[in-house]
Formats: C-alpha cells, structure tokens, sequence
C-alpha cells in the first residue's frame, strides 16, 4: 500500500479577538492539536492581525486571523475541516493548498509583527531624540554660560577702560 505524499498548506483560522487576547497559548494549541491529530507538520503558526469583521459570526463583530503553514497528506484535509467545524473556539477557516510559495513568504512579516516593528523603531527615533535634546540643551547651557562669563569680563574690562583710577571721582 502506498501512501500519499505530503504537502504544504496555507490555513487561516479566525478566532473569537477576545479569546484570543484571553487565552493565546491556549487557542494555539487547539489549532496545533487539531493539526496533528491529523499527522501535520506545523511549519509556522502565527498572529496574522485582529480585524473588526464584515458581520458578526456567532453574535461577535471582532476576531484574531491565525496564519498557519502545515504539511500534511492531500486526503488528511477533510479530517482537518471535519475537526474545524467541530471546534467551538474557531470561528471560521480556510485551507488552500500553498505549494507554490517559496520560503520566504511563508518567513515573511505578518501585519501585526510589521505593526510591532514600526511601533518599536518609532520608540527607539523618540528616546534618541531626547538623548540628543538632552545633549543639545547641556551644549546650550555651556555655550550660554560661557557667553555670560565673556559678556561679564567685556564689561569689566569696558567699566575700567573708561575711568581710570582717580579720575571722574570728586576731591574734597
């Protein structure tokens, strides 16, 4: 008996948003355990993006999109979908086969993982703006003081230029 060869699918699941944010360790493993139930190789299961739906599903207008990439035999799909409807914790899903998908992609950023980089990067240019405000006001007060101190020492040197000793000053 022969048996059919694996192959790379791209399955998206949504979830209940609140669920998810609730309990994600949780809603992965149901989707993990869904997967190899039916002999699947997980190759990647990721956050894709939380979105506000079209219509409400099950009287909810939120959900969680999960990106999976999976490796399973072509007949084991009909299992998978089986132990999808069956699931109460997964909303809807899809399963497409992805053979044609180079590696990259699969690697890819996902919305939300670009979300968190821009969020990051947009910290980061913020705390380096105030180092070199900080910097740049500590340079300014030198630069003032030191002004101050040539300012002071001109008018010194200004005061003195104009009178000498004894002059201007009355005798009795």
């Amino acid at each position: 008996m022969k048996t059919a060869e694996k192959k790379l699918y791209e399955g998206m699941f949504l979830v209940d948003a609140n669920d998810a944010a609730s309990d994600w360790e949780g809603v992965l493993s149901e989707i993990r355990n869904i997967l190899e139930r039916s002999s699947a190789e997980v190759v990647s299961l990721q956050k894709w993006d939380d979105r506000k739906l079209a219509y409400e599903i099950d009287k909810k207008d939120r959900g969680c999109y999960i990106l999976c990439y999976f490796n399973v035999e072509g007949p084991s799909i009909a299992e998978i979908n089986r132990d999808i409807k069956l699931n109460e914790r997964i909303m809807r899903a899809m399963i497409l086969s992805a053979e044609p998908i180079p590696q990259e992609i699969i690697e890819a950023d996902t919305p939300v993982m670009r979300q968190q980089k821009a969020l990051e990067q947009a910290q980061q240019r913020q705390a380096e703006e105030q180092e070199n405000a900080g910097v740049a006001e500590a340079s300014d007060e030198e630069s003032a003081e030191q002004e101050n101190e040539d300012s002071s020492d001109d008018e010194v040197k200004d005061a003195s230029d104009e009178a000498p000793e004894g002059e201007g000053e009355e005798q009795l």
